[in-house]
């Protein structure tokens, strides 16, 4: 019997194996599965005219928002508590997942409340509010409780 043709046949197996490896490994490492948005925004805000939302944000609304960090340049893509709408600007109180307790003025929303998929716990933060601009609103994602509403409606005047 004649096997002079079993490592040519091995040889074929072991690159088609590598070749398909390669294609998977290269095709995963495109955009990373589950992610639907980036978590932040580079620095600076880009130039141009953006489009407004279908629907301007009101008082006690809970909307997703480009916010602006309170440290720095830049912002990310969160959902916030809209205060008060003035011109072209919004007052808002921003809504994290992670508790911080050395903060002041922190309130624990129920959870769901910002129409997270995961219906993680959310974070009202009070103590630092941010100007948004109305075309930096995104998607409305609910109402604010009436009796969370009653405690924190102060802060727009």
């Amino acid at each position: 019997m004649d096997t002079s043709w079993w490592p040519a046949l091995v040889a074929v197996v072991v690159i088609g194996l590598v070749v398909a490896l390669a294609d998977g490994w290269r095709r995963s490492s495109r955009r990373p599965s589950g992610r639907t948005r980036p978590p932040t925004r580079p620095p600076g805000r880009p130039t141009g005219p953006r489009k407004a939302p279908s629907r301007l944000p009101h008082a006690a609304e809970i909307w997703w928002a480009d916010v602006p960090f309170e440290d720095g340049p830049g912002s990310k893509d969160r959902p916030c508590l809209v205060l008060s709408v003035r011109g072209d600007n919004a007052l808002v109180a921003k809504i994290t997942s992670k508790y911080h307790d050395e903060r002041p003025g922190v309130i624990a929303l129920p959870p769901g409340a910002v129409g997270d998929a995961q219906g993680r716990p959310s974070f009202l933060e009070t103590d630092e509010l941010r100007e948004v601009p109305v075309s930096d609103f995104r998607r409305k994602a609910g109402m604010a409780d009436p009796v969370l509403w009653d405690r924190v409606r102060h802060l727009a005047r």
